[in-house]
């Protein structure tokens, strides 16, 4: 799951919502102090309830794609995905190939909920706009084994930059898809990607509410 999906249930607890992000922006600020569920569990019983919501949120993100990606429609629009996407990359890019099939059926999934909801990503972004960035960055470090450092700039850019709006059009998600390749370091995807996306689109709304209910 990617911000939206993992979020779009909570937005009446703020901390938690951010929680439910915290895993993904460690991911982007430094990729080997993990935000693990287990560092997390223990801080959901603090005493300052917006740390403890914000531990809790962190976990729910954790059972969230625990849950989605054994999910048979995922299981099966990634793989679907990746084998589509392999012909458009140049030899021996599988890996690369792999990953994009499972990262766009999570980030169409936003789209769609945005689709859905249309109050949803302006209401997202104003919640997490109104939280106390040092109170983030106190639980962050409760919760990671190495100190958290630049997480109130990385939240602040995160609200700026607003990349999640970009998903709703193919060529602005490619442009995003391509962003990602960067951080991740790997080639940046063709052109033609923009139009196998209007391909994928319409399948994972076609399966979007099996991909959003866990029950």
């Amino acid at each position: 799951m990617n911000y939206l999906a993992h979020a779009y249930r909570f937005l009446d607890d703020p901390y938690f919502t951010a929680g439910t992000a915290f895993p993904d922006w460690m991911s982007v600020l430094d990729r080997k102090n993990r935000a693990r569920r287990q560092y997390a569990e223990p801080v959901t019983g603090d005493a300052d309830p917006q740390i403890a919501s914000f531990a809790r949120g962190c976990v729910q993100h954790h059972h969230d794609d625990h849950w989605f990606h054994q999910n048979e429609d995922f299981v099966r629009l990634s793989t679907d995905f990746s084998l589509e996407v392999r012909q458009l990359l140049d030899t021996g890019l599988g890996h690369q190939a792999g990953f994009l099939g499972h990262i766009s059926v999570e980030l169409l999934l936003d789209a769609i909920l945005m689709e859905r909801i249309p109050s949803l990503l302006d209401a997202y972004y104003e919640l997490l706009a109104g939280l106390n960035l040092d109170q983030l960055e106190m639980a962050a470090n409760k919760i990671c084994r190495k100190p958290v450092q630049n997480l109130p700039i990385l939240v602040r850019r995160f609200l700026t930059e607003r990349f999640l709006a970009d998903y709703g059009d193919d060529g602005l998600l490619l442009y995003r898809l391509n962003g990602v390749m960067r951080r991740v370091r790997l080639p940046q995807l063709p052109a033609e990607t923009a139009g196998w996306l209007a391909t994928a689109r319409p399948r994972v709304r076609e399966v979007a509410d099996g991909l959003l209910d866990p029950n």
